[in-house]
């Protein structure tokens, strides 16, 4: 059995969710080996084919930043020669597939051969990677990977844009695990539940949540719950507070209760200033939540505008609100779209995706 090593941040973000989803797929037919600081939140270790190796970040007075590249880079070449690994998929290009590269540079020298996937997820281009500080260092790790990588067509163009890539770039979008269940409760006479999620980051525009939200509530009987923690999280709750709304918007923090809250959710809020793909989109429409979003980034590439869910320009708010109030207003057109988004939803199932990453593998393996 071929055995492959996956490198990711260990967190709630979308990337991290995947890495764990992809790896616990992969665990059918390969043994999975995770190189991380920390076990992956969404991680389930019940598989006797999956692996958990921890990297472990010295402290030194010395230095005022821990060195982790450098211990992530010997954690992989350690685990490479202990187990046999015959490919490393790293998620992140910064610092993951820097790390990956390097580790594939030392094993080299002693006459072994890994092959680097590298996935890019967003972020990783569009923010932290095109800043001048890192950005030789990301064009070096993508033009080093055997393979790269990208969740959209979206984040592929913005990745040939910033940066001088001479890798070729293959989309494989993001995913979900439709073997869990997927129960919807849409009683089109109850009270309204809208939903966000987001990391409240500046870019996820979570002020124009609450602007959409208080139009809406203007002319239907709905609540409003935002999910999630970050840098504009106090703004928000000041600004749905200003606008009278205390009592209707519900901020409820990190939560891993998602699924339970999809199934009673009638509409999601992402008017998002870009996502390169748009994760928890496709999660509530793997429960028949239509989607409000931009059509900004990758997210027309999931949400079609007036078939399972509706797109408008970055800002436009009082067009959000309006589709919004339209569709919760008309029970056949919700029933429409809500259909919609679930057969969406369904063509991103993780053994589909799965597939197509094994695939690839295939042309890499020795």
């Amino acid at each position: 059995m071929k055995s492959i090593g996956i490198v990711c941040y260990p967190t709630f973000g979308g990337s991290g969710i995947i890495a764990s989803q992809l790896g616990m797929g992969l665990s059918e037919n390969y043994n999975v080996h995770f190189i991380c600081y920390e076990k992956p939140v969404k991680l389930n270790m019940s598989s006797p084919n999956i692996f958990f190796h921890k990297v472990d970040i010295p402290i030194y007075p010395l230095f005022e930043y821990p060195p982790y590249e450098l211990a992530l880079t010997t954690r992989i070449v350690e685990v490479v020669q202990n187990y046999n690994l015959d490919l490393i998929h790293v998620h992140y290009a910064i610092p993951h597939a820097y790390a990956a590269v390097n580790a594939q540079k030392i094993l080299s020298e002693q006459h072994v051969y890994i092959p680097i996937v590298t996935t890019l997820h967003g972020t990783d281009i569009t923010l932290v990677g095109k800043s001048p500080n890192v950005l030789s260092a990301v064009n070096y790790a993508i033009n080093s990977s055997s393979l790269v990588t990208a969740v959209s067509n979206s984040l592929k163009s913005d990745t040939l844009q910033y940066f001088d890539i001479k890798n070729d770039i293959k989309v494989i979008p993001n995913f979900i695990d439709f073997s869990i269940n997927r129960n919807s409760f849409h009683n089109l006479n109850k009270r309204k539940k809208i939903l966000h999620i987001s990391n409240f980051r500046p870019v996820k525009r979570t002020l124009d949540v609450v602007e959409i939200f208080s139009i809406i509530n203007q002319k239907i009987d709905c609540e409003l719950v935002m999910i999630g923690d970050g840098p504009d999280l106090e703004k928000t709750r000041s600004h749905a507070l200003s606008k009278g709304l205390e009592s209707s918007v519900n901020f409820i923090g990190y939560s891993k209760q998602i699924d339970l809250v999809l199934e009673t959710t009638d509409l999601f809020l992402l008017p998002s200033e870009t996502e390169s793909f748009g994760l928890v989109a496709l999660e509530a429409m793997s429960f028949g939540v239509p989607v409000i979003s931009t059509s900004s980034g990758g997210l027309p590439e999931l949400v079609i505008d007036n078939f399972n869910g509706y797109t408008s320009s970055v800002g436009d708010v009082e067009k959000m609100a309006k589709n919004s109030i339209n569709l919760l207003s008309n029970n056949n057109l919700y029933k429409e779209i809500s259909f919609n988004a679930y057969e969406t939803a369904k063509k991103y199932d993780l053994r589909l995706i799965v597939s197509m990453y094994e695939e690839s593998y295939k042309e890499l393996f020795k």
